[in-house]
């Protein structure tokens, strides 16, 4: 006999679970026997779908659809692929299941009433919107794609296959729009688009709509997939309804606002098992089953379950080998979290006990409702000595799941990713299995299994093995971690190997258990030969029952608490099964157990004890006289015993409390809190301190708790790295200190001082010392500053009609000089050149000819150390130093959760990022410096999509574009003022720049039929159009005040061009980008966004090639683009508000003082230019 000890460590812990994955078999019927219509086979196929009802899409009533073969459903014949893969969001009205180029497999679909498929529609609109009333469907149309294939994919039978299913139910007022996703059916995530390849989009999206007044718009839209690759592969395991894979929307009402997704929020992924396939007889229901009469057993109510394990920890680790439950003498009035929920507290002379309820069964810390499955889950390692080998056999967290059929006894267990020899020699030990078959086994009268006695905590010590159970979690699941250590025989790969069925005498004692068997089994090898071989089984198991329970005597049966132990008891174990998949690397074991008499060689002939009962695998079976019985359903679910389905207990209000939302589970519930907060024992979301736990923040920060969650926050002066260390900030990047100052940077602040021939603070208000007299030129700035209207303008600003000479460091004129209306070039005397002056109807502004046309000159293009580039990617703004470019550099900066931001702006003046999103809509604010201070909603009303964002440092001025309501927008930095600028002749605006020196803004408009750029004053005043030939969709647009060129990316005609704005000459920097979003200068190069790549590009604008590609981690669509520039040394009319009450509004040579549009009657515009 071959002789050994192994160690079986099985750790029974909490697994969190949440809505159950969706299968492919769960998917509503299809194909030719649902009645279904196919698509004819072949790449961008669609076919017309009649409606009867019409379907309400947004606003509107559709009495038809079209079925495309790439994933989608759209109210109109969709145009060729071309014109819509990749180029989100589409023209025309779509419902996207998962939209990307695919062929090959089929597309089925048709309109139904079958009252199965409506009753079904109804239940899913029904939990996801459980406030509503419940509406009978008066149709629904099931489209499915069924193995679907990546376009280009190898091999037409190859690869990877997508099915998913998207239902459309016709209400009376309105239509539900049911996506499913089933775990299994996604196995591809993208598809080509554009030569490159995209992730699968997911969507509602209603295409171009026409308005009386504003024209051609792009309409309301909703995504799910808006994340990329991440946020496709989370719609297998989310949900918006409860059902895992399963999302449900309000697609169109009568009165329709905007698409209304489900209000049960995504669970996490749920871990469970299905039965291993084996083979079984067919059992037809008994003859002699009692049609139940009774009522069926109404399930009570069950208290909301924890999800996190450690509240409710009532487990103390004493040693490796024993796990026990800390019991304290206490009442039960002083006992918190110390029961199951499902089970009640009584007090006795010496203490407190727990007893599950009614239709339960446990130790009254554990408890499980009666005959419902208990699945499980786990990993299995260790180090094994397979025959004579001196080299043991080492593996660990091999994944081990496993199913009970609790009224029958059945047993499945199952252990992946085991390969020869292992896998094979592993096959006898079916006691992996075997302590999960005594735990749960099917109980004769009169007799309990090792759950109703212990629960799911006890130490198992026994030869050839050693197991330890660590207790069942508040989902009624168990976590099973095994670890083997010591000698098994060899089994030769491709032998089966067949275990004899066995019986087990238990001997029960104060927290002691004992049993002793013989074990046989027989090796058949691939020749043929037989080898039988046997063992000896002997197991101690302890554990630790409620002390307090009067008297020890047998129970009368399952459920009954501590204190009703038998004293002897036997387990019979047969049909038992091992399978070693070589394929697959599997092993498989079943097993059938019964607990009941020693020396019964027979179970009761009652079905219920026999197995033989025909009850659904959620139903307990209750005996009645003779060989007759009746079927109830287990708790939590509800039917006639021979068919149960799950009781929604969300569905009852109140369940859970404020802040908490109420989560489905498989007979059951829980309360879920958000991320960053926890369920107290009371019911209630607490939030969770992270700052407790050391080592969050590096050195030199500190942490700092936030509602949900934390952040590293560095003292004045520093700034947190993309690494998450405190940094020095350099203030000296910004020019915070006058041009007649230099600026000294120290640690955590910066000192200004003064030039040599001037005296002050080194800040604003300094006056030529005696070292140096006034030059000519500053004599003259100084007489026209003292030219004023005197009174509360002349403390700021000159009037504008005063000519005010520029004078550099030096005290010389500069070599141009501008009034408001014209332009000169002047000598070092200040003496204008003969024939240089400009007048405004020449040129739009001030003159600063190039050397050699629109190009930089040479000396521009140094970028500032420590300098960020700023991207957004869906709800994230990303950064990367420009020193180091690659994609491990890329760091979030933040996050914005579900939201779609597209514009990002940088303000160098109090080092904060602005931004826009359309999701929201709303533009925000976050400061770099200030973190404790956190994001903040500048402009959250009248907005639809705003697309483009700009800063003036100077005036402090915030200016953007609204696609959807067709017009440009500024405002103060704070989102207060607001003043409408525009808002006629405007299609699609989206860039906007500025050139705070000469008061001006660009902005772009991609209109189809029209695309232009064009180009005012702040104030509004001078509109023209500034490039409108040779355009497709300019998308990104960026304005260098170093070199004086306004720059456009173009993704309709695929170019990246410059043009110096005050002499219009335009030139190319490249021809050959694919899809450009975003554009912004950085010193001699030029860096923007694409959509085809997903990825940022960097281009150099002396030698006109591409230079860097950064590709971010996460694959997703990159939106605006800016860089954390230092601040310029520029000055304009508005830098103190220009004296003005409301809006001070730059303009070339002057400036505005204007009223908001919401004007509160303080607000005077006197003749409104300040000239």
């Amino acid at each position: 006999m071959f002789c050994s000890v192994l160690t079986l460590v099985l750790l029974f812990g909490a697994v969190v679970s949440g809505a159950r994955g969706l299968e492919l078999r769960d998917l509503f019927p299809f194909g030719e026997e649902a009645g279904d219509a196919t698509l004819t086979p072949g790449s961008d196929s669609s076919a017309e779908l009649g409606l009867e009802p019409e379907l309400r899409f947004f606003s509107e009533a559709f009495d038809k659809i079209h079925i495309s073969s790439n994933g989608l459903v759209a109210v109109q014949q969709p145009p060729p692929q071309a014109e819509y893969l990749g180029q989100t969001p589409p023209p025309f009205g779509l419902m996207a299941a998962l939209m990307g180029d695919l062929d090959r497999g089929l597309v089925h679909f048709r309109l139904d009433r079958n009252p199965e498929v409506l009753d079904r529609s109804k239940d899913l609109v029904q939990k996801a919107f459980p406030q509503r009333p419940a509406q009978t469907p008066e149709g629904a149309v099931v489209v499915t794609w069924d193995k679907m294939a990546a376009a280009g994919s190898d091999g037409a039978e190859v690869g990877w296959r997508n099915s998913f299913q998207l239902v459309l139910v016709l209400l009376r007022s309105s239509s539900v729009a049911v996506l499913l996703y089933p775990r299994s059916g996604l196995q591809f995530l993208s598809s080509p688009a554009g030569g490159a390849p995209r992730a699968l989009e997911a969507g509602f999206s209603e295409g171009l709509v026409y308005n009386w007044w504003w024209g051609k718009t792009q309409g309301k839209q909703e995504w799910l997939s808006s994340e990329g690759e991440e946020s496709v592969r989370r719609l297998t395991r989310g949900s918006n309804c409860g059902v895992g894979g399963v999302w449900v929307f309000e697609v169109g009402a009568v009165k329709f606002s905007q698409i209304e997704p489900g209000t049960i929020t995504t669970f996490p992924e749920d871990i469970t098992t299905s039965p291993p396939p084996v083979t079984m007889l067919p059992r037809r229901p008994d003859p002699r089953v009692s049609t139940a009469t009774d009522e069926p057993m109404t399930p009570e109510k069950e208290e909301p379950e924890n999800i996190y394990e450690d509240e409710y920890s009532n487990t103390m680790n004493t040693s490796s080998t024993t796990t026990i439950f800390s019991y304290n003498p206490d009442t039960c009035a002083q006992k918190r979290g110390g029961c199951s929920p499902f089970a009640e507290c009584r007090d006795h002379a010496s203490g407190s006990c727990c007893y599950c309820r009614h239709g339960y069964y446990g130790n009254g810390k554990d408890c499980v409702a009666e005959g419902k499955p208990q699945r499980m889950s786990g990993q299995v390692s260790g180090r094994v000595f397979l025959g004579s080998s001196p080299v043991p056999v080492e593996f660990s967290q091999k994944d081990l799941h496993s199913y009970v059929v609790t009224n029958d006894g059945r047993a499945y267990v199952a252990i992946s990713s085991v390969t020869p020899p292992l896998g094979p020699a592993l096959l006898p030990l079916s006691s992996v299995g075997g302590v999960i078959g005594w735990a749960f086994a099917l109980e004769q009268p009169g007799h309990r299994n090792g759950f109703s006695i212990m629960g799911g905590v006890f130490s198992r010590r026994a030869q050839v093995l050693f197991s330890t159970g660590e207790g069942i979690d508040e989902h009624e699941h168990l976590q099973v971690h095994t670890e083997l250590e010591g000698a098994l025989p060899p089994v030769p790969l491709g032998a089966t190997v067949q275990v004899s069925p066995y019986s087990e005498v238990y001997h029960y004692y104060d927290n002691l258990i004992t049993s002793s068997s013989n074990r046989e089994y027989s090796v058949v090898a691939p020749s043929g030969e037989v080898q039988n071989v046997s063992y000896q089984w002997r197991q101690t198991i302890t554990y630790q029952s409620c002390v307090h329970a009067p008297g020890t005597r047998p129970g009368t049966g399952p459920g009954t608490g501590p204190g009703t132990r038998p004293d002897i008891q036997q387990l019979t174990v047969d049909q038992i099964f091992v399978m070693y998949d070589q394929d697959n690397s599997l092993i498989r074991y079943a097993m059938s157990n019964r607990i009941g008499p020693v020396h019964s060689s027979a179970p009761e002939s009652n079905p219920c004890f026999s197995g033989g009962h025909g009850c659904d695998i959620n139903a307990v079976c209750r005996p009645l006289e003779g060989q007759s019985f009746t079927c109830v359903c287990s708790s939590g679910f509800s039917g006639d015993g021979n068919h149960c389905e799950d009781v929604d207990e969300c569905l009852s209000p109140g369940l859970c409390g404020p802040n908490s939302f109420c989560s489905n589970t498989v007979g059951s519930y829980r309360c879920v809190c958000p991320p960053g907060s926890r369920l107290s024992p009371e019911g209630q979301c607490t939030d969770v301190d992270e700052c407790l736990s050391p080592g969050l923040c590096g050195p030199n920060s500190f942490c700092s708790n936030t509602v949900g969650s934390y952040r590293c926050v560095c003292p004045p002066g520093s700034r947190l790295s993309p690494e998450g260390q405190c940094t020095d900030i350099d203030e000296c990047e910004r020019a915070p200190c006058h041009h007649e100052a230099s600026c000294s940077n120290t640690q955590g602040s910066y000192r200004c001082e003064c030039k040599p021939g001037f005296t002050g603070d080194g800040l604003r208000f300094l006056s030529l010392s005696s070292e140096r007299p006034a030059s000519l030129c500053e004599l003259d700035r100084a007489r026209a500053l003292s030219r004023s209207s005197g009174g509360l303008w002349s403390w700021f600003r000159p009037r504008s009609s005063v000519f005010v000479p520029r004078c550099d460091s030096g005290g010389h004129f500069e070599t141009t000089q501008c009034s408001e209306e014209q332009c000169w070039c002047v000598d070092t005397e200040g003496a204008e050149v003969q024939g240089s002056r400009v007048s405004g109807t020449d040129s739009v502004g001030p003159v600063t000819p190039p050397p050699f046309g629109p190009a930089p000159s040479p000396g521009v293009g140094h970028v500032a150390p420590g300098r960020l580039l700023l991207f957004a990617q869906s709800g994230r703004i990303e950064q990367v130093p420009l020193s180091q470019t690659g994609p491990d550099q890329t760091r979030p900066l933040l996050h914005v959760p579900d939201r779609v931001v597209i514009a990002v702006a940088y303000d160098c003046v109090e080092d904060s990022v602005y931004w826009t999103e359309i999701s929201g809509p709303s533009i925000g604010r976050a400061s770099l410096r200030d973190t404790e201070r956190g994001p903040r909603t500048l402009v959250s009303s009248d907005l639809q999509s705003p697309e483009g964002l700009a800063l003036d440092p100077v005036s402090r001025l915030l200016f953007w574009t609204d696609s959807g309501l067709d017009l440009v927008e500024v405002s103060r930095l704070d989102g207060s003022q607001r003043r409408v600028l525009f808002n006629t002749d405007l299609e699609n605006p989206r860039a906007i720049v500025t050139d705070p020196v000469y008061g001006r803004i660009f902005w772009s408009d991609w209109n189809r039929d029209g695309p232009k750029i064009e180009m005012s004053n702040m104030d509004g005043s001078d509109r023209v159009v500034l490039v409108q030939e040779d355009l497709g969709l300019p998308n990104g647009l960026t304005y260098d005040p170093q070199s004086t060129l306004l720059c456009w990316a173009d993704a309709g005609t695929r170019r990246v061009e410059c043009m110096d704005p005050h002499l219009r000459q335009r030139s190319t920097v490249s021809d050959h980008v694919q899809y450009p979003f975003g554009l912004v200068s950085v010193g001699r190069s030029l860096y923007y966004t694409d959509w085809r790549r997903d990825a940022v590009v960097g281009l150099d604008r002396f030698s006109r090639t591409e230079t860097l590609v950064i590709s971010p981690q996460r694959k997703s669509r990159v939106y605006g683009i800016s860089t954390t520039d230092y601040c310029p040394r520029v000055y304009n009319y508005c830098e103190q508000n220009g004296g003005c009450s409301h809006l001070c509004l730059p303009k070339l040579g002057g400036f505005s003082c204007l009223c908001p549009d919401r004007r509160d009657g303080t607000c005077y515009e006197p003749g409104q230019n300040w000239v």
